[in-house]
């Protein structure tokens, strides 16, 4: 890890052009410029925090990167999205930052730390990042910015065990990536549920994770519930055999890892009159059309994944990515899930 002092420096030239919102719960979402959608076309109502991403962090230099071509957009986000939702507060979600953008914090996606040295660097840098906040809110008189983090499912990666202490005192929330179990380049020979909140069998799950990052000391409101708006496509092995488990063969051909967004697999469903499946055991749904088999989250998943997020105290959801939904279809299930 570089030394603390440029990194301290960069952070506070960072902090001092961003704000904080108060505290809330959160209905938030990621976008990114090759999305498919502009940011204008958001509809920032169905949203009480949007995710700007991504920047970079330059290793050499720790200074934050923004590609030339993404900085007139990441420049307006922040204006942009509050054209239709005035009270939306904007982070911007270094993939690896910010500028004088007008962002109301930053979010950290750290996908992954490798070795119990980088667990250590990242529990550091995460108390810098609360020190930084902090003096900048003091030196402007401005409230102290949002600061989080994009985390895996559990308190673990690979037997790596994440800075938990810092994580409690340092960060505002994390947003825990309850999806990804599987996926054909990972787990090509099966079909599966990529995102369930429940799995009797003991294998990874939403409800799991996060119960595993209460009982590692995590406060439950500073846990927000990841959704995935897209889904996963496998090729079956036989066709006639299409529920969950089932054989498989990875990903259909010309389909690269089998990802596919919530507005593509409706599409999918509607030209080939796809059947369509929800479990309520796992809380899942999947659709199949001859060898094709897509696991993904329609709303009746998420209508019961929001609630549950809501009735165990979380701080709330968020999805990634906002460009994958159908009409806002599933953005607008979910803030009716949580309610008021």
């Amino acid at each position: 890890m570089a030394s603390k002092t440029p990194v301290y420096a960069f952070l506070i030239c960072v902090l001092q052009f961003l704000h904080l919102c108060a505290a809330q719960n959160v209905k938030g979402g990621y976008w990114f410029p090759d999305s498919g959608i502009a940011a204008s076309d958001i509809d920032s109502t169905l949203f009480t925090h949007l995710f700007c991403a991504f920047s970079d962090l330059n290793s050499n230099t720790n200074q934050v990167v923004i590609s030339s071509a993404n900085a007139a957009q990441f420049s307006q986000f922040t204006n942009t999205v509050q054209i239709k939702n005035p009270s939306v507060k904007t982070l911007l979600s270094i993939g690896g930052g910010a500028s004088s953008y007008n962002f109301h914090g930053l979010d950290l996606d750290y996908e992954y730390p490798l070795s119990a040295n980088d667990m250590v660097n990242l529990g550091t840098l995460l108390d810098e990042w609360r020190v930084a906040a902090a003096a900048e809110a003091q030196a402007s008189g401005k409230q102290r910015i949002l600061l989080t983090a994009a985390v895996s499912v559990g308190p673990s990666v690979d037997g790596l065990r994440y800075p938990i202490q810092s994580i409690s005192r340092s960060l505002d929330w994390i947003n825990v990536m309850a999806y990804d179990f599987y996926g054909p380049p990972w787990a090509p020979s099966m079909t599966n549920a990529h995102a369930a909140l429940y799995d009797p069998s003991g294998r990874v799950s939403a409800s799991s994770g996060i119960s595993s990052w209460i009982q590692a000391g995590v406060s439950a409101n500073k846990l927000v519930l990841g959704l995935p708006f897209y889904g996963y496509s496998w090729q079956l092995a036989n066709a006639n055999n299409h529920g969950l488990m089932a054989p498989a063969n990875g990903a259909p051909g010309g389909s690269g890892d089998g990802s596919k967004g919530y507005n593509q697999i409706l599409d999918f469903i509607a030209n080939n009159n796809a059947p369509k499946v929800y479990n309520s055991t796992i809380v899942a749904d999947y659709c199949y059309s001859g060898t094709t088999w897509i696991g993904y989250d329609d709303k009746q998943s998420i209508s019961t994944k929001v609630p549950y997020a809501k009735q165990k105290g979380l701080l709330g959801y968020f999805a990634w990515h906002v460009a994958a939904d159908a009409n806002w279809a599933l953005s607008q299930q979910a803030k009716q899930a949580w309610g008021a």
